[in-house]
């Protein structure tokens, strides 16, 4: 097997993705306390949930930094 060289864009697309999965778990366990009937959490525990949107755009940035090196790259190619 074969490894493929790392593209431009491709840490941040991983790192955005454990940002995210990491929100997901918070809000998934924030929520908990409403179908248990149990004392909701503190407000810093939803903060944490904000993290799924800041993981996707973590992620977006992996993918326009991707498309950019492709495209200069196409472009180099072309002249």
């Amino acid at each position: 097997m074969t490894a493929t060289p790392s593209a431009p864009g491709d840490g941040l697309v991983r790192a955005g993705a454990i940002v995210f999965v990491v929100g997901a778990v918070a809000t998934l366990i924030t929520f908990a306390p409403l179908f248990l009937g149990t004392d909701p959490f503190p407000p810093v525990a939803y903060a944490v949930c904000m993290l799924m949107g800041v993981g996707f755009m973590i992620s977006g940035a992996g993918v326009l930094r991707s498309i950019a090196a492709q495209r200069r790259t196409a472009k180099a190619v072309a002249q």
